[in-house]
């Protein structure tokens, strides 16, 4: 799920995925392999493979399956995923946009449209909520002992970083997409390697809601986000610490 970049939102994804660890590995192998099909099974070639292959270690995914994953995508008899993203709104008006890999698009349709209509959404067309979103580059960070935050903020803000947030021995990056390859650039070469590095879609405006209105809508964003061919679910719900302790 994501919603915001704050890092209370980043903590409660963290938490989310620790919880849901075989659908996460599910989702990093489909991405590892379409990335794997796509543009070749080496990573010092191919960036978007090497940038999965970071974020699956950054789940302690095992080098075997990731491996396989690579082989798998890079294969002759390799499974033909098609990427597409379905956009609509969630109980309260609540903008929702889910990216899709799927190898059965009837099927992926079907249920998206399903669960959408079953939570009290609406599905719509391309267009009628991306134009909420800005493409933002966000990194996460272990905080290593003895770091001096002010250089390290003014480094990576050198590097392209237009926030920089350190909380709970996490530091939170985020770019403008357009810099996502030089601030990858930045942490290497600072010796910083990031347990998350992805482009998100970061809403422009936010929609608060009382906690009834809130656990409407999570119903809908969780049952997107354990749909297997769903690989990411972006929404502009605004939620309160008391709202994420919920969940």
């Amino acid at each position: 799920m994501a919603g915001h970049s704050k890092w209370a939102n980043i903590k409660h994804r963290k938490g989310a995925q620790d919880a849901k660890r075989g659908k996460i590995f599910t989702k990093l192998i489909k991405e590892i392999t379409v990335s794997a099909r796509e543009g070749g099974a080496d990573p010092d070639t191919n960036p978007r493979l090497r940038l999965a292959i970071q974020n699956a270690k950054g789940q302690n995914m095992p080098k075997d399956n990731i491996e396989r994953a690579i082989n798998k995508g890079a294969g002759k008899d390799a499974v033909d995923y098609e990427e597409l993203t379905y956009e609509g709104y969630g109980p309260n008006g609540v903008a929702v946009f889910v990216e899709c890999a799927t190898d059965n698009l009837n099927r992926t349709v079907s249920n998206v449209r399903s669960l959408f209509t079953k939570y009290g959404g609406s599905l719509g067309v391309n267009g009628s909520v991306e134009y909420l979103f800005d493409r933002k580059g966000t990194f996460l960070i272990k905080q290593e002992e003895g770091m001096d935050e002010d250089d390290i903020t003014l480094e990576l803000i050198d590097g392209g970083a237009e926030e920089v947030e350190f909380e709970e021995g996490y530091i939170s990056v985020t770019s403008a997409m357009e810099d996502f390859g030089a601030m990858q650039n930045k942490l290497d070469e600072r010796g910083l390697e990031a347990e998350t590095a992805e482009l998100q879609r970061i809403p422009t405006t936010t929609v608060s809601l009382d906690d009834d209105s809130f656990g409407t809508v999570m119903k809908l964003i969780d049952a997107l986000e354990d749909d297997d061919d769903v690989q990411k679910v972006y929404h502009n719900l605004e939620m309160t610490d008391e709202q994420l302790e919920s969940l």
